[in-house]
């Protein structure tokens, strides 16, 4: 009976404080709390124009993206700020504050559970967040997660100079994850943006964007490290003692390190540029990393080069500071070709073809140009010199098109071709008897 009474008795007090004045008037704080909010979220969305409309494209402007998902929250943040303020006051002149405190905590609620929809776009990730934060969060405004603290740090060992406690590997595996989630998104985000920085050229972005990687990877690890509890100076000893024994076998991927951060800056390789390395091997580069540089061949290989062979051997950029070329042709005519007028018509039938640079406005000596090469056996040996943007392979194969313009103009013309040919001459015994004689 003594519980029926003690629920009576608490059920009774409820009822009295929900028919207070007190209780009226702190809903009537929550209330004129909330018009203000919302009077102060309006006049900042009336002076703030990138919070009125969403960018016309979020993977063109994610920075404006984001704070136009941020400005939806401007009405519940003040409400809160405003509720907090409130709450402190109410400790002070009234002696139970449990309305406004009640606002407060669902306040937080409704916010986190926002800020999670606004901001989070991947669902398994939205749902981890909303059955961990949430309960956390519920907790703390209801004044009992210190307790749980405490509770989850006295299940405890220790191994050694080791203490090892449910707190820390739950606050390691909650807030672990979320720097590491946190870390993928801002290295993302901030790639793209300062890949989209046009006032910059491109090595300069991609030295920018690859300092802002490492620079947030060692972030990262280092705040991981110290929710561990690790002792950072102690580990810098080490570290330092487990570096130079590592330095002599990891030297090669060092090395290449190096040597991309020196391709970079240099300038000497970029993604697009056409390479021949030493040993033959070719390629358009495609990717351009700290370790090493990808080339693509024309037949759909890629070839994985370590940065170490650009600083190491000789290499040609066939495109680094020119995309035009200059290329040649062979071929052969008869002897009794009427070589000055076949040269201008071949040089006409080349300047034809659409991708070799020719007409009024190219320079002269940029110009398809039909020469004399050497006297051969069979015939007079010629050659076309022709000027083109990009390299003469795979999609861009101008060569082969070429013979068969120039194949077709000499037919056309009826100038012939030589082939290899012998003269036979036969002795009659005759004039070989008399030459024994006189011998």
């Amino acid at each position: 009976m003594s519980y029926y009474h003690s629920f009576l008795a608490s059920m009774s007090s409820f009822i009295d404080s929900m028919s207070s004045i007190e209780t009226y008037s702190q809903i009537g704080i929550i209330v004129l709390i909330y018009l203000l909010a919302y009077f102060l979220a309006n006049r900042v969305y009336k002076y703030v124009p990138i919070l009125k409309e969403p960018p016309s494209s979020e993977a063109s402007f994610p920075i404006r993206s984001v704070i136009y998902r941020c400005g939806k929250l401007l009405f519940p943040v003040f409400a809160i700020l405003l509720l907090r303020i409130s709450l402190e006051f109410s400790q002070l002149y009234l002696q139970d504050g449990w309305v406004i405190q009640a606002a407060f905590a669902i306040g937080i609620l409704l916010l986190f559970n926002s800020f999670i929809g606004l901001l989070i776009i991947n669902p398994l990730v939205a749902l981890a967040f909303r059955w961990v934060g949430i309960p956390i969060i519920l907790f703390y405004v209801l004044g009992i997660l210190d307790d749980i603290i405490k509770v989850l740090e006295s299940m405890s060992i220790d191994l050694g100079n080791i203490h090892v406690s449910a707190y820390g590997l739950a606050r390691t595996l909650i807030f672990g994850s979320l720097l590491f989630w946190l870390g993928r998104v801002s290295n993302a985000t901030g790639q793209t943006i300062i890949r989209k920085q046009q006032s910059l050229d491109f090595r300069t972005r991609e030295i920018v964007a690859k300092v802002f990687e490492i620079g947030l990877f060692f972030v990262v690890i280092l705040l991981i490290l110290q929710l561990m509890g690790i002792n950072l100076t102690a580990l810098a000893v080490f570290g330092g003692a487990v570096g130079v024994g590592l330095g002599f076998g990891l030297q090669t991927i060092a090395s290449n390190f190096i040597s991309g951060i020196i391709i970079i800056f240099d300038r000497s390789i970029s993604v697009g540029d056409y390479i021949e390395l030493e040993d033959g091997r070719t390629g358009t580069v495609t990717e351009l990393n700290m370790r090493s540089t990808t080339l693509e061949t024309f037949d759909g290989k890629d070839i994985v080069v370590p940065n170490e062979k650009f600083i190491s051997s000789s290499f040609t950029n066939w495109t680094h500071k020119n995309t035009k070329q200059r290329y040649r042709v062979d071929f052969s005519v008869a002897y009794k070709t009427d070589v000055r007028g076949m040269v201008e018509l071949i040089k006409t039938a080349v300047a034809s073809h659409p991708q070799v640079l020719s007409g009024p406005t190219v320079p002269f000596e940029e110009r398809p140009d039909c020469e004399i090469d050497s006297f051969g056996d069979s015939g007079i040996n010629m050659f076309v010199e022709f000027w083109m943007e990009g390299i003469d392979d795979g999609r861009n194969r101008v060569g082969g098109d070429l013979l068969l313009i120039i194949l077709e103009t000499l037919r056309d013309n009826d100038i012939e071709i030589p082939f290899p040919q012998r003269d036979i001459r036969i002795v009659a015994n005759s004039e070989i008897h008399e030459f024994e004689r006189k011998d």
